[in-house]
């Protein structure tokens, strides 16, 4: 039980709800309401699957960094609670059951599995060559809801297109807010994010940007599906939770990026989902 607990904690589990309700919008838009239980199964499976192989493979790859960051020496890697080859199996076995989940959906997740898993293993290399790290993060997350519809529907739409794009451009702006706590330790290491290239005060306006781009992009999804007005509360609940988190947060102070930070915006999906849900219901 303290090795599976090490290995949740090495994933941040807690932190599924940034992925999972997305993937679940894009079902119940694919299905037109709640989708099948067989279905609502393996598109759980493969999120799961996916977004802990990914977690896992990151923090294995940037091991080297983090044995040195100071915010991460209690991480279980770090530690030595998880070893290496653990973390590797983990993955196998991770990237196993995404595997099994696809074939167990529409004939096209089986073919264009493969898309999906290069985005998880490009992003933690990005930040070794490119300020476009966060762009990646996005384009991985963003195949939480595409992913979801093809697999459901066997197809790519609009509204499912336009809705990976919101979420993508959501966590992309978020993962730039977190790596503004990092631009010393980035800089003295050779690594690139938006902070480093523009400067913290820079980053975070593009973050506020991005995010009322993503708003838009919701609220898009809803005019192309016509969804009732009951989606667009759902939009408007999770746009005053962004200002609020941006509110939070100044140039010289990121102390309230903390784990309610994380779940506030775990909330959003959590929020878009349900009112997507309310909204074809």
């Amino acid at each position: 039980m303290g090795k599976l607990k090490a290995h949740l904690d090495n994933i941040a589990f807690s932190h599924s709800v940034f992925a999972l309700p997305f993937a679940y919008s894009g079902a119940v838009l694919a299905s037109g309401g709640l989708p099948s239980g067989h279905d609502l199964l393996w598109v759980t499976v493969a999120m799961v699957g996916a977004r802990s192989a990914a977690l896992a493979l990151n923090n294995f790859i940037d091991l080297e960094y983090d044995k040195i960051h100071p915010r991460f020496t209690q991480r279980p890697m770090v530690t030595g609670a998880i070893k290496p080859w653990e973390a590797v199996l983990f993955i196998a076995v991770s990237l196993g059951l995404f595997l099994l989940a696809a074939y167990n959906l529409h004939p096209l997740a089986r073919m264009l599995w493969p898309l999906a898993v290069v985005p998880l293993v490009l992003y933690p290399y990005m930040k070794r060559f490119s300020w476009t790290c966060h762009l990646v993060l996005g384009l991985a997350l963003a195949g939480a809801p595409i992913g979801a519809w093809i697999a459901i529907r066997g197809d790519l739409s609009l509204p499912a297109a336009l809705l990976g794009l919101a979420v993508g451009i959501w966590i992309a702006a978020f993962d730039v807010v977190y790596g503004c706590q990092d631009v010393a330790f980035d800089k003295t290491h050779g690594l690139h994010s938006m902070p480093v290239r523009f400067g913290i005060p820079r980053a975070l306006l593009l973050a506020k940007v991005m995010h009322a781009v993503s708003i838009a992009g919701f609220v898009a999804v809803g005019v192309f599906y016509g969804l009732s007005w009951l989606y667009y509360v759902g939009v408007a609940l999770a746009g005053a939770l962004l200002i609020y988190q941006h509110s939070i947060v100044k140039p010289d102070d990121f102390s309230r990026v903390t784990q309610p930070y994380f779940l506030r915006n775990g909330l959003v999906g959590i929020v878009i989902f349900v009112f997507t849900l309310a909204g074809l219901i």
